[in-house]
């Protein structure tokens, strides 16, 4: 297994297969983003090689990320050998859903119920301003779509100052009459503007708060590694959850791995890249010796993570969520 240096096991990988995006989110990148080339990130194979090593040290959970996960050319094919990996017992995936409706029925055929959909508006207009794209309608078809497969969903709101917070109990409200999860987070510095990030106000107190005034909250027992604080609504069918992602309550029981769409690794959000497991795939360089020495010399938490990383942050799109 891997551990780190605080005796955290670690069996979650969160990995980027792209970092192209199809929209321009103001919170997570600028809108002249530059994208790395094609042939700069990890190819299927090394994709496959990577997560057998990794899945036989105990990784057991993957998430792919992106940017946009199926901007990525065959990305269903590259998920259906994923799942065949043994060891690997959940695989999950983060979108935008801009173009997810049609590989629905492929992903519940591999067995993909796990669905994280980033949507921070329910205003088609305001939509418009946060990303930059007028692709609200293809969104929300995605998210009936998966609705209706009966995926596991969770929507994913990143809540911002004086943009959205008037509509946290609009979006609490969809957990009524359906069986899914609103996680609101809070923002967080990685926006890739070229300017340091001055914290925020709208913490996950705040939110709370903000949704108690009108619905009676519940809390519900964390899972084992959570980031979100779980919450119930009498008479709802989903819930609700607050992710402390500025605030980093959760540091203490934190068991992933980030790694980008160039494979570079991040032992912490906050922290710089460690190791490169493309340079050392190609090299023939044993992987997991590497890794196991950068997470030997893991920071604690974020905040410590944060004070060792002196750049400016990046987008999330290059960090992979």
């Amino acid at each position: 297994m891997l551990t780190d240096a605080h005796h955290r096991i670690i069996d979650y990988v969160r990995l980027s297969v792209t970092d192209r995006c199809n929209l321009r989110c103001t919170y997570c990148m600028p809108e002249n983003m530059r994208f790395v080339k094609s042939d700069a990130l990890l190819t299927d194979s090394e994709i496959i090689s990577l997560l057998q090593t990794l899945a036989s040290a105990g990784i057991s959970k993957v998430r792919i990320t992106g940017g946009e996960p199926f901007m990525r050319p065959g990305l269903i094919n590259l998920l259906s050998a994923i799942k065949a990996i043994p060891g690997i017992t959940q695989l999950a995936i983060t979108t935008n859903g801009v173009l997810t409706r049609d590989y629905i029925p492929a992903l519940q055929q591999l067995g993909i119920t796990h669905i994280n959909l980033s949507l921070d508006t329910l205003q088609p207009a305001r939509f418009l301003q946060i990303t930059r794209r007028d692709q609200f309608d293809a969104v929300m078809q995605t998210l009936d779509s998966l609705l209706a497969h009966q995926m596991k969903v969770k929507i994913n709101v990143v809540v911002m100052e004086d943009v959205n917070t008037d509509e946290l109990v609009h979006f609490t409200s969809l957990t009524r009459d359906h069986a899914l999860s609103v996680r609101f987070i809070e923002e967080m510095p990685f926006n890739g503007q070229g300017h340091m990030f001055s914290g925020i106000t709208w913490n996950y107190r705040t939110i709370l708060d903000t949704i108690h005034e009108k619905y009676p909250l519940h809390k519900l027992p964390d899972p084992p590694h959570a980031t979100a604080l779980l919450y119930s609504i009498p008479g709802h069918q989903g819930n609700i959850g607050v992710i402390p992602a500025y605030s980093r309550t959760f540091c203490g029981t934190c068991n992933r791995l980030r790694i980008s769409a160039i494979g570079s690794v991040k032992t912490c959000l906050y922290g710089a890249d460690t190791i490169n497991v493309k340079d050392l795939l190609r090299s023939g360089t044993p992987l997991l010796p590497a890794l196991q020495q950068v997470l030997h010399h893991r920071a604690a938490n974020g905040f410590d993570a944060e004070k060792q990383h002196t750049r400016i942050p990046e987008s999330m799109s290059v960090i992979g969520g």
